[in-house]
This record gives structure tokens, C-alpha cells and sequence, in this order.
């Protein structure tokens, strides 16, 4: 570690006991690994390849030549209020900590489940992703077939080593989500390159020719529709819902190196450089479809299909064996986030049993208890295949909730009772752009429900009903949450002492 290093080290851990925490985690990361992190969970590799049938399946080439850049737009404003707010407050579980310093200790603790529940479940259909693709990609080769034990059994494999990867401490798991950051840009600058190459006929037209591929028409992916604007707003959802993951870099904030300045370029340069190499390798998938027709047809099989039809067979096998690695390594970086939203929220005493999970390993310096206990949460969900998607579905709507509430609640505050920005700042656009974020959110939570997705509306109030319900029995009584002006002052022994049992502030 370098000089200036050093210096912002001792920065980064000097405002971090000013917000009444001790340094625990090992602050090692650099720009580029926290970069890297959120880089690796939205994974375009994962999400875009997984859920192209969205967008073939709705108005064809139009959801992907224009919607896609739509659907990024709207990630990118959620990234940049976060960012603006994140370099104010750099610290684990961050968007619990915004909810709570602007909203009070109640919005907190809402904006923590939602938070971890959605981190949590989407590591679950991360890993079930990776097995899916996994089978159809070399299932038929291997003599297997698609079944829920079997899912179930590779994807607590797959959890387990992701989970003893991050036990192992942030050296190795940022070593690896490095060389994701790498993998993905190239796999998706491969795969663009490769269809464009090996297509029997290139139509660039198509990317901005509005079809109605609902119904049967479309394999089933979308009920029957006449409205192509509706099927249109359908499709955003896979933009949207595939760059998103960018909290990571806020989650790992204290294992990041001048975090108030990395942590709030990372979230940003993650969505752009996802959106824009997403969009490349997408178009070019797009263009070689032989014929839209049949690929709409294939529904969920569309990107196998397709690849089947116009790679060689030799390259379509290395291709596919790049999207496996990436995806699970997609996996490995949720575990790290979620653990950190874990580790953050029990650290506050909002979690039964925060007594452990917020304990850090003195060797590994890692959270080793939540590490295993999001693991663990994330295989028992994926055993509930019957509702598997509608689950989905809703943790995704929980996710970008927990980012529009600390975005909301801060504008309500902003030059108000939160007048001190961070080095990164948005300045005069916070506010236009907070507005627009939280104007989506309403958006994206209409598209979330709808069709085949219905008792998503359902499953979601009932959550916040039963939320509402514990926070006034119980929580309300019992959770403080995140330490402020006196008890700040109050901490300081104990921050000494969390410190000295793991060894030090920093390393």
C-alpha cells in the first residue's frame, strides 16, 4: 500500500468512526476491484442472456435497438442518486444507513429488509440462472436433465463455494470479481464479434422494427396482447431488471481504499460500461437471428437457438463456457454484497441473532457468520420452484424499492438537515434526477405485476402489511438503529475494542 494510500485510509476509517463505527472489515480494494464488484452482479452476461426472451418474445428487435438504452437510462438515474448519496455516507449496508439518517430508524429498518431479502433471493435465482444455462448448454452432452433435486444439489455446490470463497476474506473474492470485471467485457466483446462474423444475413433494421410476438406467437413468454406499447414497457424489464447490483460497490464501502470518491464512480462506470457492452454483444444477436419468426417462437430457448443456428459448434461451446464462469462469479459477488447488508443490519441489532452475524472473522477479517447464513437463505429459496418466478419477480421490485426510498426521503431533507455533500456530487442535478428515480420506481413496480407475474401486487402488499405490522408491535420498541449524536460519542470504547479484537482498523 502506498503513502497516499495510507493517508486515505486513515481518512476513510477517521469518518467512518465519526458515523459510530469500527473499522472490522480489511479496507484493501482499490477503484477498480470495487468497481469490479458491482460489474460482476449485474453481470450482462447473466441477466441479458437469461431474460433476452423478454424483449424477442415482446415487439422483437425494437425492445433491444431502443429499449435497451431506455431501460439502462433508468438504471443509470438510480445509480447516480445513490452515488451522490453514497459519497456522503460510504458504508456497509449503505442504503439502510441513508434510509435511516434521512427517514428515521423506521424507513431504515424497511429499507434493510427489502434490501437484504432482495439480495438474498436474487442470489438464489443467480445460481438457479447459472444451472439452467449450465444444462442447456451442456446438459444433452453430459447425459443430464434438468430436475429439481438435481437443481437444488449443484446449486448448493455452487452457494457453498462461493460462501468459502468470501469466508477466505475480500483479497481472494476482489481477486476474482477483477478478473470478472475483465471476463465479462471481453465475453460480451466476443460474443458480439462472433455473431456479426458467422450471421447468414445481417439486418440492422430489425433493431428498430416494432413487432406483437405475444401469445403463442412468442412461446407463451407474454400473454396475448393487441397494445405493442404495452408489450414495449414489458420489455424494459429486461434492462432493467439485468443492470441492477450496482449497491454493491456501496456494500463494500468499508473494504474500499478513499471510498467517498471510488465507491460513487464505480456505481456509475458499472451501469455504463454494462449498458454500453450489453447493448454491443445484444444487437448483434439480434441482427443475426435468422429469422425473427422462429426465434420468437423458441421463447425461453431463443438465445440457445439461435447460437445453435449460426455459431460454429466449437466456438458456441467456448462462448458458453465463458457465460458459465461469469455468472457463477455473478453468484460469488452477491454473496459479498449480501453478507455486507447482513453484516451492517445486525451490527445495529435489526436481525435475530446479530449477536453473530455481525462478528468478523479476526484472521479473514470477513463476516463469516452472515456470509453462510445469506448462503444458506438463498439455496432454501430456490427450493420453492413452483412459485419460483413470481418470487423473482418480487425481489427484484423489493431491491429497487430499497433504492428509491433513501433517495426519496433525502430529497424531502436536502439543504435542509442535509446540507454536508461528499467529494462526488451531483450538485444542482441531485434533485432533478432523485425526482425522475423515484418516478420510475412507480414504473417499474407496474411492470413488475403485471402478466404472468399478477401475484407478485399481491405477495408485495402482504409483505409491506406484515412489515408495517412488526415495526409497530415489536421493532418499534426494540431496534434503535444506526448510532447518532451522543450515542456516537458513547461508542467510542467499544469501537476501540471491535477493533483491537480483529487486530486493527486496517492492514
Amino acid at each position: 500500500m502506498t503513502s497516499s494510500d495510507r493517508i486515505a485510509v486513515d481518512d476513510d476509517v477517521a469518518q467512518l468512526h465519526e458515523m459510530g463505527y469500527p473499522q472490522e472489515l480489511n479496507r484493501r480494494m482499490k477503484q477498480f476491484s470495487n468497481f469490479a464488484i458491482s460489474m460482476s452482479i449485474i453481470c450482462i452476461l447473466s441477466g441479458g442472456i437469461n431474460s433476452v426472451a423478454q424483449a424477442i418474445s415482446g415487439v422483437g428487435g425494437a425492445a433491444i435497438g431502443i429499449g435497451w438504452p431506455v431501460g439502462c437510462g433508468i438504471s443509470l438515474l438510480f445509480a447516480l442518486a445513490l452515488a451522490h448519496i453514497s459519497s456522503a455516507y460510504p458504508t456497509a449496508g449503505g442504503l439502510y444507513h441513508w434510509g435511516s439518517i434521512f427517514g428515521g430508524r423506521g424507513w431504515g429498518w424497511v429499507t434493510a429488509w427489502l434490501n437484504l431479502l432482495g439480495l438474498v433471493t436474487v442470489l438464489g435465482a443467480i445460481n438457479v440462472g447459472t444451472y439452467l444455462f449450465f444444462m442447456g448448454a451442456f446438459g444433452d452432452s453430459l447425459g443430464w436433465h434438468v430436475s429439481t433435486g438435481h437443481q437444488i444439489a449443484l446449486v448448493a455446490i455452487m452457494t457453498a463455494s462461493q460462501a468459502a470463497i468470501n469466508h477466505a476474506g475480500i483479497k481472494l473474492t476482489s481477486k476474482l470479481t477483477d478478473f470478472s470485471g475483465y471476463l465479462i467485457l471481453i465475453g460480451a466483446t466476443a460474443l458480439a464479434i462472433s455473431f456479426i462474423v458467422y450471421a447468414k444475413n445481417r439486418d440492422f433494421g430489425r433493431l428498430f422494427e416494432f413487432r406483437n410476438n405475444s401469445g403463442e406467437t412468442g412461446g407463451g413468454v407474454w400473454p396475448k396482447t393487441d397494445s405493442k406499447l404495452y408489450l414495449f414497457g414489458l420489455g424494459l424489464l429486461l434492462p432493467i431488471y439485468t443492470i441492477t447490483g450496482y449497491d454493491g460497490s456501496a456494500h463494500t464501502a468499508e473494504e474500499t481504499v478513499n471510498a467517498s470518491r471510488a465507491v460513487p464512480r464505480s456505481m456509475v462506470n458499472s451501469v455504463l460500461y454494462s449498458s454500453l457492452f450489453g447493448y454491443l454483444f445484444l444487437c448483434a444477436f439480434v441482427v443475426a437471428i435468422p429469422n425473427m419468426d422462429e426465434a420468437a417462437k423458441q421463447g425461453w430457448n431463443v438465445f440457445f437457438w439461435t447460437s445453435g443456428e449460426v455459431l460454429p459448434n466449437g466456438l458456441k461451446n467456448v462462448l458458453f463456457a465463458v457465460i458459465v464462469l461469469s455468472q457463477y462469479l455473478c453468484g460469488l459477488a452477491t454473496v459479498t454484497s449480501a453478507s455486507r447488508m447482513m453484516y451492517a443490519f445486525a451490527r445495529d441489532g435489526g436481525l435475530p441473532g446479530s449477536k453473530q452475524l455481525r462478528k468478523v472473522h479476526p484472521k479473514f477479517r470477513s463476516p463469516v457468520a452472515a456470509i453462510w447464513t445469506a448462503a444458506v437463505a438463498a439455496v432454501v429459496f430456490t427450493a420453492y420452484a413452483d412459485v419460483y418466478t413470481v418470487i423473482v419477480s418480487v425481489t427484484v421490485i423489493f431491491l429497487f424499492l430499497s433504492f428509491a426510498m433513501p433517495i426519496l426521503f433525502s430529497l424531502l431533507v436536502h439543504g435542509k438537515s442535509w446540507t454536508k455533500m461528499g467529494p462526488w456530487t451531483l450538485g444542482g442535478w441531485y434533485k432533478p434526477i432523485g425526482v425522475a428515480s423515484v418516478v420510475a420506481m412507480f414504473l417499474i413496480f407496474f411492470l413488475g405485476v403485471q402478466a404472468p407475474n399478477g401475484k407478485a401486487l399481491w405477495i408485495t402488499l402482504t409483505f409491506l402489511a406484515l412489515t408495517a405490522v412488526l415495526w409497530f408491535l415489536v421493532e418499534n420498541k426494540r431496534f434503535q438503529g444506526p448510532p447518532t449524536g451522543d450515542q456516537i460519542a458513547e461508542r467510542r470504547s467499544a469501537i476501540a475494542a471491535a477493533e483491537a479484537a480483529v487486530g486493527g482498523a486496517s492492514r
